[in-house]
């Protein structure tokens, strides 16, 4: 590096270009590890390496060089570095084996995460709402846009809250609350799906707003930023971000939920086990849009199942949510712990068609008088315990898809009800088994997914139902077979199997 670089120039003046590479060369020294003998089969390269000073030596002498420190200096501060690791190594030989602390795990989360108070005065919603749409008076949306954003003046009147709009307001309420949020992600500002619009762009100027950075009596900051398609790097640094940023709302999004593979590393390395590993608390949330619509194996399925498989320990929350008013509590819970004891990463199966499903809107007493369940029953049905002989487990948008089915069905259904199965992990045994207790005269329980039987929650929740389910009542899966793509390409037989997988669910044995 050029010495006039380092007075001051920037990189584009000092090489004239945007871009400069490096040609670095590095080497280990002890081979693959401190006890391997790389020797046997690279002589002469260690022979060179062996005679080479170390980077400490060679820093040791440049220092000394440029009158910065001593020599005494130097081995006064080795020495005092070697005691103090020497120190720590001594202890842990003598700690005994029972000893040991585990993990500092909360034992149960149900009951301490319910005492969160998530719902907000809908006086405050209202308020929140008209901020959220008073623009500049010089500033020009995009018309179509505009009208669009506009109905959310009356959708809290007319009970027709959607999914954009829910998670508008849970934000706005915890900048109001006083916790700032950081949120990135391939397609964030205006979401993969167009439904967030979390930041705005004039018509006439091109000059961007963001509402969240006008609220009233607000201090928190609002930091979205759109990412670049490399999700390693992006979930590890915001993941870190939040590590040292405790007490920041940091969430990332993946453009469809399958994005996610490229950072299963982050997940399986840090994410899901940095509490257990390093003692790491954090309160990282990840959305994975996810959800069948013969789109195709890429762009349907957020591996529900890898999360799954990786919770254990009270190590994170994994939500499959049906309705807005759902996303709204459980964002603002998790701003709410953040800090506390209980605190954990949440993973959310965020939806794309519920976006804007007529099925799949709350109401603003939702909001103001509710709190998140992670059980829901579906509303019409179970009210005769003694007729019910099924009762359907699902989760996310395939209970949605059951609905519009069980609305259009004529035929009568007391034998049937379902339940939405919102919050996977921890498993909600208790509120399940206080449900199945209820219905006596129950032949069968039956686990409805899209996924594949290799894929999405069956795995996980067949021997969990099993353990509660009362004794004599059958448990039995109802989805799509065995496959090693995650979901058709072809949107015509994606069809017929959600068709088939409905239809099984709503015919009485």
């Amino acid at each position: 590096m050029p010495e006039r670089h380092l007075s001051g120039l920037s990189i584009p003046q000092t090489f004239h270009k945007d871009f400069f590479l490096i040609d670095l060369c590095g080497y280990r020294r002890y081979g693959h590890n401190e006890s391997d003998d790389p020797q046997a089969t690279q002589p002469l390269l260690y022979k060179k390496i062996n005679s080479h000073p170390m980077v400490s030596e060679l820093y040791q002498q440049k220092l000394e060089a440029e009158k910065v420190a001593s020599k005494e200096d130097v081995e006064t501060y080795k020495n005092h570095v070697n005691e103090k690791l020497q120190a720590i190594y001594d202890k842990v030989k003598e700690t005994k084996v029972d000893e040991i602390i585990e993990p500092d795990f909360p034992k149960t989360l149900a009951e301490p995460l319910s005492k969160f108070k998530t719902a907000v005065p809908a006086d405050t919603l209202k308020a929140l709402n008209q901020e959220l749409l008073d623009w500049p008076s010089d500033f020009h949306p995009y018309p179509k846009l505009g009208r669009i954003l506009r109905r959310r003046e009356k959708a809290l009147e007319t009970g027709k809250i959607d999914w954009g709009h829910a998670e508008a307001l849970a934000f706005a309420s915890i900048l109001k609350d006083g916790t700032p949020i950081r949120f990135t992600g391939q397609d964030v500002e205006r979401g993969t799906f167009a439904h967030r619009h979390a930041v705005l762009h004039d018509t006439e100027t091109g000059r961007t707003y963001s509402p969240f950075h006008t609220l009233k009596d607000v201090k928190a900051s609002f930091d979205i930023h759109n990412s670049p398609l490399s999700e390693t790097a992006v979930i590890g640094f915001e993941y870190g971000y939040n590590v040292f940023a405790p007490e920041t709302l940091v969430l990332w999004e993946a453009q469809f939920g399958d994005f996610a593979n490229v950072g299963q590393v982050i997940f399986d390395q840090f994410v899901s086990a940095g509490r257990a590993k390093w003692g790491q608390k954090s309160g990282f949330v990840m959305t994975l849009p996810h959800g069948y619509e013969g789109m195709g194996p890429e762009h349907s399925s957020g591996r529900v199942e890898r999360y799954l498989q990786l919770a254990a320990e009270n190590n994170w929350t994994v939500a499959n949510l049906s309705t807005p008013a759902q996303y709204f509590h459980i964002l603002r819970r998790q701003a709410a712990i953040l800090g506390k004891d209980v605190v954990r990463p949440l993973v959310i199966m965020s939806p794309k068609s519920l976006l804007r499903h007529p099925k799949a809107t709350s109401s603003l007493s939702d909001l103001s008088d509710g709190h998140f369940q992670s059980v829901v029953e579906q509303p019409g049905l179970g009210g005769k315990p003694s007729k019910v002989e099924r009762l359907v487990l699902c989760s996310g948008k395939v209970s949605v898809d059951l609905a519009v089915a069980i609305e259009a069905e004529t035929a009568n259904l007391d034998w049937l009800h379902v339940l939405r199965v919102e919050e996977l992990y921890p498993f909600p045994k208790d509120d399940l088994k206080a449900i199945f207790d209820r219905y006596s005269h129950l032949k069968e329980i039956v686990w409805l997914q899209e996924e594949p039987k290799n894929m999405g929650p069956w795995g996980y929740i067949e021997s969990r139902v099993r353990e509660i389910a009362p004794e004599k009542v059958d448990f039995r899966y109802i989805g799509r077979p065995y496959r090693s793509s995650p979901a058709s390409g072809e949107p015509d037989m994606h069809k017929k199997e959600q068709k088939r997988i409905i239809t099984e669910t709503l015919q009485k044995s």
